[in-house]
């Protein structure tokens, strides 16, 4: 049974509920996690919920079901090790049209986005993170079964332990209902590289 006591928060927000392998969180307007590129302005107040380790191999799984309604609800995975340096990986509604399934690396206080676009009608996705020292893999399933890749970074200041989990949050003028459950770390699912070999020092 996963274990959600070893959770902390990072802004606690102020509504939320959280028992065995569930936690429901309702947003509250105008939070957001982003650092400087191309907007130029820095949100930092999105409520964070993590837990800490210092394995340097292992994947973090979790689904993620959303009630999101307005332009850019969001909600998904982080890796929070504070202002300057995270990843979130999650879907960020659009319109009635469509969403964006991204994710976004922050390395020394600059974000980048990467995303494509999905029907706005899914309500549900699963993700898994995986570490590998201080190189990172971010994946996407509807089944939790297949996941397929989205996102292969490398954080600089991920060192030795880390701390990750869950997040959600409404950058605008919105609220809505994020539910978070079949949470569970496993053995690193991101296997080592067999191709190409490393280059010689």
């Amino acid at each position: 049974m996963f274990d959600i006591t070893k959770f902390e928060w990072t802004r606690e927000p102020e509504s939320f509920f959280a028992a065995d392998n569930r936690i429901e969180v309702i947003t509250k307007p105008y939070t957001d996690l982003w650092q400087r590129t191309y907007y130029h302005f820095r949100n930092d107040n999105a409520p964070v919920l993590q837990m800490k380790t210092k394995n340097k191999y292992f994947s973090w799984i979790v689904k993620t079901e959303f009630e999101s309604k307005n332009r850019f609800d969001q909600c998904g995975i982080v890796m929070y090790l504070d202002s300057d340096n995270w990843l979130k990986g999650s879907i960020e509604y659009e319109n009635e049209e469509f969403q964006h399934l991204g994710s976004v690396v922050t390395n020394h206080g600059y974000s980048d986005w990467a995303t494509t676009e999905i029907d706005a009608s899914v309500k549900a996705m699963w993700y898994r993170l995986s570490r590998r020292e201080d190189d990172f893999c971010i994946e996407c399933s509807k089944d939790g079964i297949h996941f397929s890749q989205m996102r292969v970074c490398h954080m600089w200041d991920a060192v030795g332990e880390i701390q990750f989990g869950i997040y959600a949050c409404s950058p605008e003028n919105s609220s809505f209902k994020a539910t978070f459950s079949n949470m569970d770390i496993t053995e690193c699912k991101w296997l080592a590289h067999d191709g190409q070999k490393p280059d010689e020092n």
